[in-house]
């Protein structure tokens, strides 16, 4: 029993097995399947898997691909296959993903890279093998990772070209000798090391030169030593995250001092006892020309001590994005007299910049362009900072985004910079503009963009080369300039292109994104000298006239910017959306006064045509009926007890009257007793309509006499008394009609109109009047019979 037991247990495992396997084996390939359709294929130049949360390299990269963007996804892996088919590879992107591992192999078919960036990833070791075949590399990435060091072996030794390099993170500890052999020139290295602890003296001696070169390391013996390697090689030294301890730096800058012509800090801290130390540190660098402070913060009260060092050799300072918390306690800057005098350009953003004294703004005697932006000035301390004596070189003055209320104030202000060309006083509120200011006459351009200005007026001067009014409320352009060349006008509420009256010599004018509904040639015309007009996403209305001319103006591909694909129709309704060049508008729109020609003739044709036809097929005579019917329908039915006044209403042509009156009337109205009948000669009120008259008589009549003749079925009178006394006496079930044929009437004969006519004979004996005078007696026997029943 024990192994019969176990040897249907046994079948049972036998039987599940198969249909396990098979379980396994289909869900397995359906994950597979389903993991191939998820990843994307690819087989155009530049791919773009930016952000697609890929977890694989995607499948069926080709030989076509130059540019591969899979940045911001999931990768962990990279394999020797991935990229093995895309051999013509130029960029590759695969920053901020989470790769761990990539094979020895993974790169080696892409000769032809030149631009690789694996930045924020998990990489926590650099293998020698993945750049060693990469000869056309010349941007390579690969800060942010994990690694502490570049390796036992040289990373770049094999990349000739390699231009720009970036390397380092939070972890990143130890610089060696070995580390940048291979390579002389870079344009632009960064360091990030901020915990670098080792670093081996003349480790970037191998570089013979070296553009950009941006330090983000502690300010300690390891900066030293990373200076005193780059010293002659340097351009453009930056360092970043400078934290108060400027001693060090200082004292380095004073015995060694750096071949570099720029120097920037960029993300530090300075306190006020540190600036004039630091800045007579730099005048002993001989090359260095410009100096740059951004996104930094500055510590005091501004009481700086004194130097008598001049910074020779600096001409342009910029410091942007200034953070000074007790800037409101700056009052004195004397201390600075004697460091400004050669500098030519001078740019101070977002610092809170409220006020420049007199006497230091007079010794910037060497300045040419200087920027304000993104400050505290008002008008009465910009007018203090450019008093008299100030600024005496000025050529260019920036002070957009400021608290400038008054245009007249500030052309005052400027108005003895006899060097000033170009004036930018966008985004202030300058919403009052007076009739004239006083300018200097050297003045070429001025930025009034942005400034919520509603119209300009003449304190615009009128020898300007350039104006930009853009993004302000102007309705129209109302200001003489002889002299313009270029305007500026985009975002206001124009409706039309400015007069080329007021601006006879200008060359390029942009209205963008306005209300401009329509310009003509003759508009266009004007401009004599005008060679670029920019007049895109404005409102459009695409009248006749307008889509005509642009569509065949010979010159509008030449002048307008961006045509024809930003040059859209805004109405009709039906084109809307259109572009004007190939809109298509409907023929009522081109030619209306055609148009209303045209269908005018057709409505008198149509009105001619309807006339003969109502003619020839008496349309009239059935409207006329038709009022007349609907008129006897509304009136309410006889009763029996209703008085009649007539034993028979007798309906006759006139051409029969004869026979009717001389011999049907005398027999019956003398006959014993008389018959009284009704005769529209003689019973008719006179002054009432006649239909009316033909109503009430057959409603006053016991019976109706029809006298049917060939003059009869040619009467129209006749027809509406046969009509209404059909339709009353069917409407009432009553059979009260006495048809008399005076002559023989074909049915053919009788017309079409004359329908109930033809019913009635068809339907009802009728009386004949005889040929034979002997037949007479009973015609008048059966006929007073008839009107007594």
């Amino acid at each position: 029993m024990r192994f019969r037991g176990n040897f249907e247990y046994g079948d049972v495992i036998i039987m599940i097995l198969p249909i396990w396997s098979l379980w396994f084996l289909s869900t397995a390939g359906a994950k597979s399947l389903s993991a191939e359709k998820v990843i994307p294929f690819c087989g155009i130049a530049d791919c773009n898997f930016h952000g697609k949360s890929l977890h694989t390299v995607p499948l069926g990269l080709s030989d076509a691909v130059l540019g591969l963007d899979l940045a911001f996804n999931s990768i962990v892996h990279i394999q020797d296959v991935d990229l093995k088919s895309a051999v013509n590879l130029r960029t590759l992107l695969l920053q901020s993903n989470l790769i761990q591992t990539i094979d020895e192999h993974a790169f080696d078919f892409l000769g032809k890279l030149e631009h690789l960036d694996l930045s924020w990833n998990n990489l926590t070791y650099l293998s020698p093998s993945w750049f060693r075949n990469l000869s056309s590399l010349q941007k390579l990435n690969l800060k942010g990772n994990s690694y502490s060091k570049l390796g036992i072996f040289p990373l770049f030794s094999g990349l000739q070209k390699l231009r720009y390099l970036y390397l380092g993170n939070d972890k990143f500890s130890s610089l060696q000798t070995k580390d940048f052999e291979g390579i002389s020139v870079l344009e632009e290295l960064e360091i990030e090391g901020q915990n670098l602890k080792q670093y081996s003296p003349g480790s970037l001696q191998s570089l013979v030169r070296i553009n950009h070169i941006v330090l983000n390391v502690p300010v300690n013996f390891i900066l030293n030593w990373i200076l005193a390697d780059v010293k002659n090689s340097v351009v453009f030294l930056e360092l970043r995250n400078i934290d108060h301890n400027l001693e060090s730096l200082i004292r380095y800058f004073k015995k060694g001092p750096i071949t570099a012509q720029k120097l920037v800090f960029r993300d530090s801290n300075f306190l006020e006892n540190d600036t004039v130390p630091l800045i007579e540190a730099l005048s002993g660098m001989t090359q260095l020309k410009e100096l740059e402070i951004i996104d930094s913060r500055l510590q005091g009260t501004g009481h700086f001590p004194n130097s008598q060092h001049i910074l020779s050799n600096v001409h342009i300072i910029t410091i942007r994005n200034l953070k000074i918390d007790s800037f409101y306690l700056f009052s004195d800057l004397s201390s600075f007299l004697y460091l400004v005098e050669n500098i030519t350009r001078l740019t101070i953003e977002n610092a809170k910049v409220f006020l420049v004294p007199c006497e230091l703004a007079k010794r910037f005697s060497s300045v040419q362009y200087l920027d304000f932006n993104t400050n505290l000035l008002q008008d009465s301390f910009f007018e203090h900072s450019l008093c008299p004596g100030s600024w005496p070189k000025l050529q260019t003055l920036n002070v957009s985004q400021n608290s400038l209320t008054y245009l007249g104030r500030t052309a005052q202000s400027v108005a003895h910079l006899v060097n000033l060309a170009n004036l930018d006083v966008s985004q202030n509120n300058l919403e009052q503009m007076p009739e004239s200011c006083h300018w200097p006459k050297s003045l070429k351009y001025l930025n009034i963009s942005g400034c919520k200005v509603e119209k300009l007026t003449g304190c615009i001067p009128d020898f300007l080369e350039i104006l930009d009014a853009s993004n302000n409320l102007l309705h129209d352009f109302m200001v003489s300039l002889p002299h313009l060349q270029e305007l500026y006008l985009t975002n206001n509420r124009l409706k039309a292109l400015p007069d080329a009256a007021f601006i006879p010599h200008v060359r390029f004018v942009t209205i963008r994104e306005n209300s401009v509904f329509v310009f003509s040639e003759q508009e266009l015309e004007k401009f004599v000298e005008l060679k670029l007009l920019d007049a895109r996403y404005n409102s459009f209305q695409c009248t006749c006239g307008f889509v005509s001319f642009v569509q065949s103006y010979p010159r509008i591909y030449n002048i307008c910017i961006g045509w024809p694909e930003n040059y859209i129709c805004d109405s009709p309704d039906y084109v809307k959306g259109d572009q004007i060049g190939v809109a298509q508008l409907q023929l009522t729109d081109c030619h209306f006064s055609s148009f209303v020609s045209i269908l005018c003739i057709v409505i008198i044709l149509i009105v001619l045509v309807s006339a003969f036809l109502c003619h020839k097929f008496h349309v009239i005579w059935y409207i006329r009926m038709t009022l007349a019917w609907l008129k006897a329908k509304r009136k309410p039915r006889r009763t029996h007890n209703q008085a009649v006044c007539y034993d028979a209403f007798i309906s006759y042509s006139e051409q029969d009257s004869e026979w009717v009156e001389n011999i049907m009337v005398q027999m019956l109205e003398q006959s014993n007793p008389p018959f009284k009948l009704c005769l529209h000669k003689r019973d008719f009120l006179p002054g009432k309509w006649i239909v009316d008259n033909i109503i009430d008589s057959i409603e006053k009549s016991s019976k109706v006499l029809f006298v049917l003749s060939e003059n009869f079925v040619r009467s129209e009178w006749c027809k509406y008394e046969l009509d209404f006394s059909h339709f009353r006496f069917f409407d009432e079930n009553n059979d009260a009609a006495i048809l008399i044929l005076l002559e023989s009437i074909p049915t053919k004969t009788i017309p079409e109109r004359f329908c109930k006519l033809r019913k009635l004979m068809n339907t009802k004996t009728y009386l004949e009047w005889p040929s034979d005078k002997d037949q007479e007696q009973l015609f008048w026997f059966n006929l007073k019979m008839a009107i007594k029943a």
